[in-house]
This record gives C-alpha cells, structure tokens and sequence, in this order.
C-alpha cells in the first residue's frame, strides 16, 4: 500500500539513533517502552542508560531492592510503573527462568505490560504481525484518513489497531510500528504541524478538509484536583531529622517524604504552629517554626496540581528515628522533595 511504503521510506530517512532500535532483546525493549509510556524520549533516554546500566540482565533487575530501583527512576513520574517493572523481572527471574513470553497474547499477562506495550514487544522481538497504538498512531491514522472516532470512547482503540492492520506489511510488522511512532514524534505533532513538508500531504484528509487541528477527537477531560502540602523538615540538637514512606495507594506510592500536614488551602506561618502545635506539641519540645519559601511551590501530576511549602521545624531535645540529613538524600523520593533536598537542605 501507498500508505506504509511511503511512511517507511520517511521513516528510514528520518529516523532518531536510539539505543532500544538496536537490539531484539525483549528485555530491553521492555525496559524503554515501558520507560517510554507518558514519557518524552530526550527525558526517558538517560533513564534508559543508567538502568541497563545498574541491572543489564532481567536477574540484576530481579535481585534489585525496590528502594534501588525507586531512586533510580526518581523524576521520571508514574512511579506505577517502577514498581510493576520491578515485580514484572521477579516474575519472569523467577517463574519463567528468565525467559519473556514471545507473543503479544502472553505478554499482556504480565503486571503493568498493557496492549500498546505487548505489541511494541512482540512485533519488536518476535516479528508477531500486531499493530501498536499509542497517542502518536492515533493522530496519524485520526488525520490521514480523517477518522473522527472520539479515541477516548471505548471503541476507539479496536478500531484503530483494525485500521493499522490493514496497513502493516506482514514483512516487517516491527519496521511500520516504529516508524508510524516516530512518525507521530517527530512530524505529525499535536500542535501546528509542518504539513507543507509532510509525505502524506498529498493523500491526507484532514489536511484537505481543513481539520488538522480538530484531530484526533478528544472529548473525555480529565478531572484535576488541588491539594496544598506542608512539609515539615524537623532538626533536632543532633541535626536529625525526620522522614517516613508513603504507604497509602495513591501519588508517590513507597517512595519517601518529611512528616506532612495537608490542608484545604495554602496557610500561613501562624496557622501552621498551630497546627504543629496540636498535632506534635504532646511529643515534641518545639523551639521553632519557619518558613524555607517566599511562596509555595507549584507541582502539576496528570490529575493533580500540588500546592507545596516546606517549613523548618527545630525542636529541643532529640528525635525518636531521627535520621542524619546524609543518610536521607539517599533515599527515593518524589522528584519536587528531591530536588528541594539537593537545593536547599545540603547545599
């Protein structure tokens, strides 16, 4: 078809040296798509690196503490999907003897691998004749064939995958999905493409119909909520302080933080003494309280957007599992705390 010759032929021209285009190992294209999903390749690519870099082998990741593998994904987000990735090597270390299932069927058994990533693995690694689709092929199909199915209805996807089938050469399913993705990266982008300079602008609907920017369909929001964080960065007369794991399901789940307060709106220094007061004053000999920011700090995640301000607490006396404030940037944490420690706690 006219389609896929021309979108190879691009892609072979313009494609990006990455280190995961390299190799068959699934294993290693397992690492980078899943490293991939919500992702930009300039960010996700040292993260690559320094993984296969700490664990080449699927064992080394096995063997891996979940804190190893928690700070080393620090500030790459969705920490979901480190803590699958790690629980998905134990499983294929341990009961599969190292050995990933070879077909798209299979490989959506395993933790956090959804239908986009068992696809790019099987046609990757396998040669399986299976379509990826992702929010880069869904613009590209959405557009060229001017497709308007609303891609977060629940259709949507099936629809999609039965249309890039029709269009993949049986040949090299593995050479289409890589360039229908790098396609989407790198030419057919979200906003204001160059489609003067495009291969498709010959055949491509929405550019004829004057409909680029209204594709792909989108018409699902995603709800975001706002919620304030106080920080409290306790000192004792040791130079100890105070951190504990976040073990509640939800945002930054098993990863790191100082004790927190959370309110319903941003508050000011004599509100929280008085919240510290209420809630430590029975076990803690308070000195002083202050604030370490002019202002909050703003954090957007996909569904929320944190309002975070990080406050010194020096109290007399010493703290019960105080920890030397050495000792806890070693520790995983969310990457807005992380970078708080590294700027303003150990400078």
């Amino acid at each position: 078809m006219i389609f896929s010759k021309q979108l190879i032929k691009w892609y072979l021209q313009n494609k990006r040296d990455l280190p995961w285009r390299e190799t068959e190992d699934p294993y290693l294209i397992w690492l980078s798509e899943i490293m991939l999903q919500q992702t930009r390749v300039a960010q996700g690519l040292p993260y690559y690196e320094a993984f296969v870099n700490a664990f080449p082998t699927v064992f080394d990741l096995a063997n891996a503490s979940e804190e190893q593998v928690l700070k080393l994904w620090q500030g790459l987000g969705y920490y979901s999907r480190a803590r699958n990735l790690h629980f998905t090597a134990k499983y294929v270390a341990d009961q599969l003897n190292g050995t990933f299932p070879t077909t798209y069927k299979e490989l959506l058994q395993l933790k956090g691998v959804g239908d986009y990533t068992a696809a790019a693995i099987a046609s990757f690694s396998f040669k399986e004749v299976v379509p990826v689709v992702d929010g880069n092929v869904f613009r590209v199909l959405s557009r060229v064939f001017q497709v308007e199915t609303d891609i977060s209805s629940g259709s949507a996807k099936k629809e999609f995958q039965e249309l890039a089938l029709q269009l993949m050469p049986v040949s090299d399913p593995a050479l289409f999905n890589q360039a229908i993705m790098e396609f989407g990266a790198l030419q057919c982008v979200p906003k204001s493409p160059n489609c003067e300079i495009c291969a498709f602008n010959s055949i491509c609907l929405a550019l004829k119909n004057g409909k680029i920017g209204q594709l792909p369909v989108k018409t699902k929001k995603t709800k975001v909520t706002n919620r304030f964080f106080n920080y409290l960065i306790f000192e004792d007369e040791a130079k100890n302080t105070l951190v504990q794991k976040r073990t509640a399901k939800g945002i930054w789940h098993n990863l790191y933080e100082f004790p927190l307060i959370e309110t319903e709106d941003d508050i000011a220094l004599e509100k929280l003494i008085q919240l510290c007061e209420a809630q430590f004053g029975a076990e803690l000999s308070i000195k002083s309280v202050q604030s370490l920011h002019l202002g909050p700090i703003r954090h957007k995640l996909s569904h929320q957007n944190l309002s975070i301000q990080f406050w010194k607490i020096n109290i007399n006396g010493l703290l019960q599992s105080g920890l030397a404030f050495s000792e806890v940037k070693k520790l995983p944490f969310p990457i807005v705390i992380a970078n708080f420690i590294k700027k303003d706690l150990l400078h």
